[in-house]
């Protein structure tokens, strides 16, 4: 086998590999799509106009916050203890409940 055939086979073998990345990226992508579809039909589903717009609000200074009440609410939703629409005064206090519970708490040493 001569170098340019040795050349031309790693060559083949290069782009199949990247037809196979680009497939699998291809794929992801679609999946992501079609996550962040159901989520916002989900949250339109339980968010009043008002709570949608401070989920955005929210969104532009901490996304992973964002992200954190989303899949909370997704939560509450599969699990039934969400029915209907949120008031935005029902999604502040619930925002309220989840800023509480992840506050870190304070830890006290005490020599025995």
């Amino acid at each position: 086998m001569s170098d340019d055939e040795r050349l031309e086979e790693i060559r083949k073998k290069k782009l199949a590999e990247m037809q196979q990345q680009a497939i699998q990226q291809n794929f992801e992508d679609q999946q992501q799509k079609a996550f962040e579809q159901k989520k916002y039909n989900l949250m339109r589903k339980v968010l009043s106009q008002e709570g949608r717009q401070r989920l955005e609000n929210i969104r532009m200074v901490k996304p992973e916050f964002a992200e954190q009440i989303e899949l909370q609410l997704i939560q509450l939703y599969k699990m039934g203890k969400i029915r209907g629409q949120l008031s935005d005064k029902a999604f502040k206090n619930l925002l309220e409940q989840i800023t509480n519970s992840n506050k870190k708490k304070d830890f006290n040493i005490k020599n025995l």
